[in-house]
């Protein structure tokens, strides 16, 4: 479990770790304006399109295998990224570092599943696992902000080596090899068009920030997106073994919690991202001052992380999920008045403890509620989809939202999580998620296929 949660540490601080480097790394490669932000969505974009693709060649091949070649992977371009001369290897290599981490993301989630296998200890383990990932987001910001002040930005990537190293070394001794029963293919032609669909429609919302929807190329690419997304439906549905099978999405447990976190991702992602260029820009910090801004906000996410999985047993998993965007709401809606002249104690700090309270008492309970019922025969694909809506969700809400302005950004941040709150308290059902369940009989799969879980 350490060695594991290691890992998603490392992964999803890859998401946020640039973010204080972005001036250095602009200054010191020559990024224009419009190609910046492909720092940040080249790693989202490849971490969240092949997530699903990856997620069931964990189940399928073997997931401890597909765990240490993506460890492998993630490492070399992490070595890649830190030796970069020219705008276009930096970003080549963070889409590297993506697909690394969508091999080793769902692969490490889902063994932990299979670990758990009662439903109180998993919901604890998956609790646990929610919280790394929102303190290595956090997290991403202060290393990143002490290494590009005291260092160099390269030092944001070459840290990774060390935790790959460790990772290959272990994990063999520690975990026994896993896979689903049976033989099925992999759907490379879905993996590929949920990837284009992606990229086309953040080039496109990138692009029309800097042009405006006058230039027919920012139209093409969004059009380009809705046309390559038509065709993913299209081939999904005649697909032998299609990425995300229909019986799959029968619980709506799950589809709720999926469709919520993409909200809470689009408005978080780009808030990181924002806020990030605010203190730095505008308030004038420097890269180390800024990261050690960010310093409550793990804080506040530990707290939140405390507080979560006692809140949602008092009262329930949509009760829970709905006071959680509450406070989410209200710290985006703090945090969009920061502007020049605002110190940090009185206009930064009550925001960001607000928002990282909010952030921490909903990721534990969006983990458990995205894999509720998975079995070990499809543990790789619950978690490979909960990781791939975070991370377009991430890609989609930095390109859509940064080119808002700060303000308008988190506002409509806050509107993306208030639409969240009335999914969550319209869908979702009212009765506390089981957390996971072990292994169905053969009987209850065969419901399930049929699409007569009660879920």
């Amino acid at each position: 479990m350490i060695v594991l949660c290691l890992v998603q540490f490392m992964l999803v601080l890859d998401d946020t770790v640039v973010n204080v480097a972005l001036p250095s790394i602009r200054d010191e490669l020559g990024f224009s304006a419009s190609g910046l932000p492909w720092v940040v969505n080249a790693y989202f974009l490849a971490f969240g399109g092949l997530l699903l693709l990856c997620g069931r060649m964990a189940d399928l091949l073997g997931r401890r295998r597909v765990f240490l070649i993506g460890v492998a992977l993630f490492g070399v371009a992490s070595l890649a990224c830190g030796l970069a001369q020219e705008p276009w290897q930096l970003v080549v290599g963070r889409f590297v570092q993506g697909a690394g981490a969508a091999m080793a993301g769902p692969a490490a989630m889902s063994m932990i599943t299979l670990l758990y296998p009662g439903p109180e200890e998993r919901t604890r383990a998956l609790g646990v696992w929610g919280g790394i990932a929102a303190l290595g987001g956090t997290s991403g910001l202060v290393l990143s902000g002490a290494l590009t002040d005291l260092l160099s930005w390269r030092g944001i990537f070459l840290i990774n080596l060390p935790v790959v190293a460790v990772a290959l070394v272990l994990l063999p001794r520690l975990i026994p090899e896993s896979r689903a029963p049976g033989r099925r293919g992999l759907d490379v032609p879905g993996a590929v068009l949920v990837t284009g669909a992606a990229v086309s429609l953040v080039y496109g919302l990138l692009r029309a920030g800097e042009t405006g929807w006058s230039d027919p190329v920012a139209v093409g690419a969004v059009v380009l997106s809705a046309a390559l997304a038509v065709a993913l439906l299209v081939a999904e549905s005649r697909a032998a073994a299609p990425l995300v099978p229909r019986s799959f999405l029968a619980s709506r447990t799950r589809a709720v919690a999926n469709g919520a976190t993409l909200l809470f991702s689009m408005a978080m992602y780009a808030m990181s991202f924002l806020l990030m260029i605010q203190i730095q820009t505008v308030l004038g910090y420097s890269p180390l001052l800024a990261g050690i801004s960010y310093l409550p906000y793990g804080a506040g996410i530990l707290a939140g992380m405390w507080l979560s999985s006692r809140i949602s047993l008092r009262i329930g998993t949509r009760w829970a999920l709905l006071l959680a965007f509450l406070v989410n709401i209200a710290g985006l809606l703090l945090l969009s008045g920061v502007a020049a002249g605002d110190t940090y104690a009185a206009h930064v700090l009550p925001g960001m403890l607000v928002l990282s309270l909010g952030n921490g008492l909903s990721l534990p309970v969006l983990a458990v509620a995205a894999v509720d019922g998975t079995t070990e025969e499809d543990a790789g694909l619950g978690s490979a989809l909960f990781t791939s809506v975070q991370q377009i969700g991430g890609a989609v809400g930095v390109a859509a939202l940064a080119v808002m302005g700060y303000a308008d950004g988190l506002t409509a941040g806050a509107v993306c999580v208030a639409l969240g709150a009335v999914l969550i308290a319209v869908l979702l059902p009212s009765r506390a998620v089981s957390g996971s369940i072990p292994a169905a009989a053969p009987g209850e799969d065969l419901a399930r296929s049929a699409g007569h879980d009660p879920r």
